[in-house]
């Protein structure tokens, strides 16, 4: 019987608000033909690296790279806002990039720039109005769909179960959604998020604080066009403007290097 060679992987794994990634640098496509299992296997807290999902930084013919984003689960998803930022960062400390990027993505080409050694301002891309679902519940998409609930108090929600429901009703988003469970206190927003893919509560969700921020400001409930955002694992500010629909959105806040190690996958 024929021993299979293990796969070395050299990998990065970074941080934004406590949302986590394990970062390949995939210029050379060494990386390329990752397969969901593998990837999924990485990205397991008890068998492997640990993380909320996995990024390649990737060759890009008309920009400083492309950014690849893979869900927990191994499968590849939508746009990630906190990923968006923590890939700047890789790729600054690559030396890709200086001070400022611009970066294709999924939904499109993003800009960003390094504040400091530890934060990242990421463009967004622009988006319409959210649409109200019910008397407490919108639905946006801001670069991933996600769904907004305004609750008395995010900390008493059972964020898995009530999250689990929303994200799979496909009446709302054909193919599922992020849900967002806030309430606002001294004019910052609590935040919780269920993320799909990931299928249970993650610390931080960046496209899920743009959402959360939009819909504050779309409601009324806050009149700011910069706007805090409180998420379990950290704070992320997001600033926009609005005319006919939401445009110049940023996302900011934290995004560091947390260790680097090689895997190998049998």
């Amino acid at each position: 019987m024929q021993t299979m060679s293990p796969k070395s992987i050299e990998f990065s794994k970074y941080q934004g608000a406590g949302n986590d990634f394990i970062m390949l640098d995939n210029r050379d496509k060494r990386y390329s033909n990752l397969t969901t299992e593998e990837i999924a296997f990485m990205c397991n807290r008890h068998f492997g690296i640990g993380a909320d999902g996995l990024i390649t930084i990737n060759k890009s013919c008309h920009y400083d790279f492309k950014m690849r984003y893979y869900n927990s689960d191994g499968k590849e998803g939508s746009m990630c806002g906190n990923g968006g930022r923590c890939v700047v960062m890789f790729a600054h400390h690559l030396e890709i990039i200086q001070d400022r990027t611009i970066f294709d993505a999924f939904d499109g080409v993003h800009e960003a720039t390094v504040l400091n050694e530890d934060s990242i301002r990421l463009k967004m891309q622009d988006c319409l109005f959210p649409e109200k679902i019910d008397k407490t519940s919108y639905k946006i998409d801001t670069g991933s769909p996600h769904i907004v609930v305004f609750v008395k108090d995010v900390y008493k929600i059972d964020v898995l179960k009530q999250g689990k429901t929303l994200r799979y009703n496909n009446d709302i988003f054909e193919n599922g959604a992020n849900v967002n469970f806030c309430h606002i206190e001294n004019n910052k927003v609590n935040i919780r998020t269920y993320e799909r893919g990931v299928e249970n509560e993650t610390l931080a969700c960046g496209t899920g604080s743009v959402a959360a921020a939009i819909c504050v400001n779309y409601t009324n409930m806050l009149h700011l066009n910069k706007i805090k955002i409180n998420a379990l694992g950290g704070t992320l500010e997001v600033e926009f403007s609005k005319m006919d629909k939401y445009s110049n959105i940023f996302l900011s806040g934290l995004a560091e290097k947390t260790f680097e190690g090689m895997i190998e996958l049998i």
